[in-house]
């Protein structure tokens, strides 16, 4: 009980801290904008709401100007059970890539990173 209200609150502390130091959205042309926002409709992130990993890749895509769907794996039993059926395993952050009829589970906070600076910056 005691680990569990610690874990609560250092993950709100976490989130909070996120919200008080995160940057400024990238600036784009309205076209430009416009071309990322279409290609972001691809894209969704299952994520726990406080993991630390989830916190550091929802600031790349607020950093990016990125508009991806967040899915809740910890809250949504429909989410965890998709992450779980489609991707293979319930491990956040994962980020679901639907691109040319195809579909990619990309795990690891920092593969997503990458892939998201490479795409979008």
């Amino acid at each position: 009980m005691l680990m569990k209200a610690l874990r609560v609150g250092l993950g709100q502390i976490i989130v909070a801290g996120d919200l008080i130091t995160r940057g400024p959205k990238l600036k784009r042309d309205p076209a430009a904008q416009a071309q990322v926002n279409e290609a972001a409709k691809g894209l969704q992130l299952y994520q726990f709401h406080a993991c630390p990993f989830c916190v550091k890749t929802r600031r790349t895509l607020h950093k990016l100007n990125v508009p991806v769907a967040l899915q809740d794996a910890k809250n949504n039993p429909q989410a965890r059970d998709t992450l779980l059926a489609e991707g293979g395993k319930i491990k956040v952050p994962c980020l679901r890539i639907e691109e040319n009829g195809a579909t990619t589970w990309m795990y690891e906070s920092k593969v997503i990173i990458e892939y998201l600076n490479k795409r979008f910056a």
